[in-house]
């Protein structure tokens, strides 16, 4: 099992230091307030003028976009459903909850909303390039739900869009935009997680069928998947990156068993997936026989935010920091609201300058002539600093409710039910998910830095 990289020690000093030592560091003039406390007095005026200036950069075609995807949430975003919900694709466990979020992404795919950069002919719209994240912002910012079918907009699709057939275009697109057809990934095995392309899973092509045996772990929503990209071996003799291949593999195949895995959370969501003599058809390779490694490297590219092509139904906490003033203002520390806190404010202000950072740096590896030295860090250090951006910030949200944090999802007690404390635990599925922190980091040192290869 990969370890989880502990927090640095300094970070973890500064959550444990009691307020009165904190303040010892921190008191100012009252004529002066801190930068925090600027910060906090003027996010509304600075968010509003953020928007402007976004608005102001966009073209008309974009802006026409961002203000009918506005409108259309207003009308359409679905009332609380009266139970529980997941936060993210990663633990959607009832068939109520996946009837619910299913029938969502239908009805955002029917307002145009969902793959609005791809061709027409696939069922998208065949905008410009950014106009899918000028849909997601204004989801993020209303708080709709995720879309069920993430792993087939955001990682199936555009990997199909690249490298399948006309054929397979034509079959797969526009069922995985609707939800009428839903995906799971079919990668890491028992043994074969951050060394992938050990895997053991075998493909032997059997006349115009292959014989699948093997067993997938980790595999999210494969109790309610139609499909799998899965990757399996069809050359044992081969060098191991050669010997594998990529399918579209139908998963209502005979011989196929699913066995749910309970995370920590205490909810559902990952599943365990075996194959006994399963049959295919021949046509359900992607691209030719050897390629699966090449492939499955461009899905992890989409996967990990690291190129552009997804159909939309992100999985990103909307506006995170905003978020936390919120709780910060609704919690009590000492006695006195939390945001009174100047250590509260002081850490909040500290996300905020990252949240910044990250955004900017969005916007800035799409300007060729900010990214000479290295074009593909940006894209590359996404997935990482995203994720334990978010770690820590949720960390520090269930720091602000103090003894409250102890409480759980249906407690009378819980702050926002519960919700800071099912959002820290989901994020080590994405700093473990997808390649966890630590391969991400030889990936950046060795690939982007040119640094030698770790042994």
């Amino acid at each position: 099992m990969n370890r989880i990289r502990a927090a640095p020690p300094e970070t973890g000093a500064a959550l444990s230091a009691p307020p009165s030592i904190c303040y010892k560091f921190r008191k100012q003039s009252e004529a002066e307030p801190s930068m925090a406390a600027r910060f906090m007095s003027g996010r509304r005026q600075a968010g509003h003028q953020e928007q402007t200036m976004s608005k102001k950069n966009e073209s008309t075609e974009k802006q026409q976009l961002r203000e009918a995807a506005r409108a259309w949430i207003a009308k359409n975003k679905p009332a609380d459903p009266g139970f529980k919900l997941p936060q993210t694709f990663l633990e959607v466990e009832s068939e109520q909850q996946f009837v619910y979020l299913r029938d969502w992404q239908r009805k955002v795919y029917e307002g145009g909303y969902l793959g609005v950069e791809w061709p027409e002919a696939y069922g998208g719209r065949g905008l410009p390039t950014g106009s899918q994240r000028v849909v997601e912002q204004e989801m993020a910012r209303a708080g709709t739900p995720f879309m069920v079918n993430y792993i087939g907009l955001a990682w199936v699709g555009p990997t199909i869009m690249m490298t399948g057939s006309d054929v397979q275009k034509e079959r797969y697109l526009k069922k995985i935009l609707s939800g009428e057809d839903i995906w799971c990934q079919g990668f890491s095995e028992p043994g074969s997680g951050s060394d992938l392309a050990s895997l053991s899973t075998s493909a032997v092509r059997k006349g115009d069928t292959y014989v699948v045996n093997g067993h997938k772990v980790w595999t999210t929503t494969a109790q309610w998947s139609d499909w799998m990209i899965l990757l399996a071996r069809t050359d044992p003799k081969a060098r191991k990156y050669d010997g594998i291949s990529y399918f579209l593999f139908p998963m209502k195949s005979k011989g196929v068993e699913i066995r749910p895995l309970i995370k920590m959370t205490g909810e559902g969501g990952f599943n365990q997936v075996l194959f006994d003599n399963v049959e295919i058809p021949a046509s359900c390779l992607l691209g030719v026989e050897g390629q699966g490694w090449q492939l499955a490297i461009q899905t992890l590219l989409f996967e990990r935010g690291a190129q552009e092509g997804s159909a939309g139904g992100s999985t990103a906490m909307g506006e995170p920091v905003k978020k936390l003033v919120d709780l910060a203002r609704a919690s009590r520390r000492g006695g006195a609201p939390a945001i009174d806190d100047p250590w509260v404010r002081d850490r909040i202000a500290q996300f905020a300058i990252e949240e910044a950072a990250l955004t900017a740096c969005g916007r800035r590896y799409k300007i060729a002539g900010l990214v000479e030295d290295r074009p593909t860090a940006i894209p590359f250090m996404g997935k990482l600093v995203g994720s334990e951006f978010l770690q820590r910030l949720t960390a520090f949200a269930n720091e602000i409710q103090g003894p409250a944090a102890q409480y759980w999802y249906g407690s009378d007690r819980a702050i926002e039910n519960g919700f800071w404390q099912r959002a820290y635990m989901n994020t080590f599925g994405f700093t473990i998910g997808g390649g966890t922190s630590e391969i991400q980091r030889n990936i950046i040192g060795e690939r982007i830095l040119g640094l030698a290869k770790s042994k």
